[in-house]
């Protein structure tokens, strides 16, 4: 039985998996099954208690989950040391970029939902300012240091968030971030294929 990813083609967070997958050249050796994180009939819910993506199926039937233990399980898959370095400091450096990009992901997907669910009036601005204060915080702390070029779990996450600003908020935040700007287009240039094929839809 192979590997089974439960994802959606709209998940940025199932996007960093599917890069890791091209990356590490495991991708054969998975298959992507599509869930609906809204349908309550959907097996996800009984393979990821909280009903989110993404998820790993394993050979046994076992599921791993968030996107963030994913990614480990598949750096042992691929040997070790590929995406999350073997050297202490190094590690540490590439998990906390994953934090950080992560949150800023996750912040952007919140406002995102408050855009798709509520009607205008019936918008908290307090609770907004909050979301969209995480988002500015974190990328003005990477524009003033980029990160290093190289496939890590750190910039894996972090362009995968750059990148779905890019899609759901029309890469307004690219001018204010040149640095990061140029650091996400160079690496796109590392696995532009990839990139494009991982891309959430609309």
């Amino acid at each position: 039985m192979p590997l089974v990813l439960r994802s959606s083609p709209a998940s940025p967070f199932g996007r960093k998996i599917n890069l890791a997958l091209a990356h590490l050249g495991l991708a054969e050796l998975v298959t992507v099954a599509l869930a609906d994180a809204t349908d309550g009939g959907d097996a996800l819910r009984l393979q990821n208690p909280l009903g989110k993506v993404p998820a790993l199926i394993l050979e046994d039937g076992t599921a791993i989950y968030d996107s963030r233990v994913v990614l480990e399980y598949l750096d042992i898959l691929g040997g070790g040391n590929k995406i999350i370095p073997a050297d202490p400091k190094a590690r540490i450096q590439a998990l906390t970029l994953q934090a950080l990009a992560d949150a800023i992901l996750d912040a952007c997907i919140l406002l995102r939902y408050e855009t798709m669910f509520r009607s205008e009036e019936r918008r908290e601005p307090r609770w907004l300012d909050h979301q969209q204060g995480k988002v500015a915080r974190g990328l003005e702390a990477l524009e003033a240091m980029p990160p290093e070029l190289g496939v890590t779990v750190g910039t894996i996450a972090l362009a995968c968030a750059l990148g779905y600003q890019d899609i759901r908020f029309q890469g307004s935040w690219r001018a204010r971030c040149p640095n990061l700007a140029g650091w996400l287009d160079a690496f796109i240039r590392q696995m532009p294929a990839a990139w494009e094929k991982t891309k959430p839809l609309l």
